[in-house]
């Protein structure tokens, strides 16, 4: 330093210092602290999710108005910028919650989101902390104020346009005490159609005596059902299409994502369940997400519970720190700690789905249903959920690769139905170039649904499904 400068103070350094940072940041870092670098909107029955990434955390306060219905946010130390902006034209016109998004400076430093709503709803904001590969994220849902019933949407897929009658109401008599689900299926048959029905025959008249010959008396007709109101023993298999919305799970070197491949799949399997009979009685499948959107994983355990699912089946396609790894498995729930190290590394992977998908841990219904789900799980269930998950492997292993030859075990929170056979299917490594490839190919998918497929059949051929016993 030269000896004719005088050394710069303290204050003064800290003050030029504070002069550069200020360029290089920019007004809007200094000022309001916060840079939204990506919005989300994910449209589902279920419920819609808006979801807002920052670079740090974001204060809102909101306002929900009943009449019409909207949600008014506003977010604090901000200012309108383009991707703000860009929340507008996202929501699509089949939303079914969400009519529109307004977007405006409500004053300096404050931006004001209002969501006009299809109908009524019961909204929550809430916040979460940074997990790869989210940073910040403010998450607006909104879920219908009428939750939807799932066994109440499956039948209404099965018998499209039927409607609950009082002639229809008498079927109860008809449908298996032990069978609720047949009970509600016969309740919402259809009464059939006076003017279609037959004329009873003409009944001659009865002579004054009878023949003293003709002593037996003659036995009544047998008691028949109307055809409309038969129920019938429904087998229903619940597919579970892992991750969605704001979890993609695994990501393949092509960008194949996880629960793209995994949806197209459990739609495959859907279509074959729906068009299969065993045993004379019909099955159906159920999917606890038919489309992109997150569902908790206790959710995905708690909807197949409510349609009485007969299975439960994930779908899920693997991934690992190395592309060599490869080939299919499948899981079953574990009391004992996992079966391998492989299988319990896996199992905490999946198990941190709620995390990357954005659970809501202020809902007290979602930790309600956590704990209720956390030591469910039976031996039975865990012996059946091994017998269905052997003969998966064994058809599945006809055309590809195993990663293991026998059924791991491991602490899966989506398995912990007590009641139902559960099983977790890795399709393959999605994380290894030349699978990944496969579970691109729509022959290869079709493959895995065929696949898939038999299993259920060569299940329910050694262990018919038993009569349900569980109120709807």
């Amino acid at each position: 330093m030269s000896a004719d400068r005088p050394p710069i103070s303290h204050p003064r350094r800290r003050l030029l210092q504070a002069g550069t940072l200020a360029l290089l940041l920019g007004r809007q870092h200094i000022a309001f602290g916060a840079s939204i670098v990506a919005v989300r909107v994910w449209p589902a029955p279920d419920y819609s999710r808006v979801t807002l990434e920052s670079d740090t955390p974001l204060k809102t306060t909101q306002t929900f108005i009943p009449n019409p219905p909207r949600l008014a946010v506003d977010i604090e130390g901000m200012v309108l910028n383009a991707t703000l902006k860009e929340l507008a034209v996202k929501v699509q016109p089949d939303d079914p919650n969400i009519a529109a998004i307004r977007i405006g400076q409500n004053s300096p430093g404050v931006v004001r989101l209002v969501l006009d709503l299809k109908q009524a709803a019961k909204p929550q904001v809430f916040t979460l902390k940074p997990v790869p590969p989210y940073q910040h994220r403010l998450v607006l849902d909104l879920y219908p104020e009428h939750e939807q019933d799932p066994l109440a949407l499956l039948i209404q897929e099965r018998l499209p346009g039927a409607e609950l009658s009082a002639s229809a109401a008498a079927a109860d008599d008809d449908a298996p005490d032990d069978d609720p689900l047949g009970q509600f299926i016969a309740r919402r048959q259809p009464a059939p159609d006076p003017a279609q029905q037959q004329p009873p025959a003409a009944v001659a008249a009865a002579p004054d005596k009878a023949p003293a010959s003709n002593t037996a008396a003659q036995p009544a007709p047998p008691r028949t059902t109307p055809a409309a109101t038969r129920t019938e023993r429904i087998i229903i298999v619940a597919l579970d299409p892992g991750h969605g919305g704001e979890d993609p799970g695994a990501i393949g070197p092509r960008g194949t994502r996880e629960k793209d491949v995994v949806l197209k799949i459990a739609h495959l399997v859907r279509d074959r369940i729906n068009a299969s009979r065993i045993n004379g009685n019909p099955m159906r499948a159920f999917l606890t997400r038919d489309a992109d959107f997150f569902v908790p994983l206790a959710t995905r355990v708690s909807k197949a519970r409510r349609v009485q699912a007969d299975l439960f089946i994930s779908i899920h396609a693997d991934a690992f720190t190395k592309p060599s790894a490869n080939g299919a498995s499948v899981f079953a729930l574990s009391q004992k700690g996992a079966s391998s190290t492989a299988a319990r590394w896996m199992a905490d992977k999946e198990n941190q789905a709620d995390q990357i998908g954005g659970l809501n841990m202020g809902n007290q219904k979602d930790k309600t249903v956590q704990h209720a789900l956390l030591d469910m799980s039976t031996t039975a269930q865990i012996r059946d959920s091994l017998q269905l998950g052997s003969v998966l492997l064994g058809q599945i292993g006809s055309f590809a690769k195993l990663h293991k030859p026998k059924v791991e075990q491991a602490g899966f929170a989506v398995l912990k139905a007590p009641d139902i056979p559960s099983v977790l299917i890795e399709t393959a490594f999605i994380s290894n170039p030349d699978e990944e490839l496969r579970l691109r190919n729509p022959a290869y998918q079709a493959k895995l649904a065929d696949a898939i497929m038999q299993g259920i059949r060569q299940y329910f051929a050694k262990y018919p499904p038993t009569a349900r016993a569980r109120s709807i």
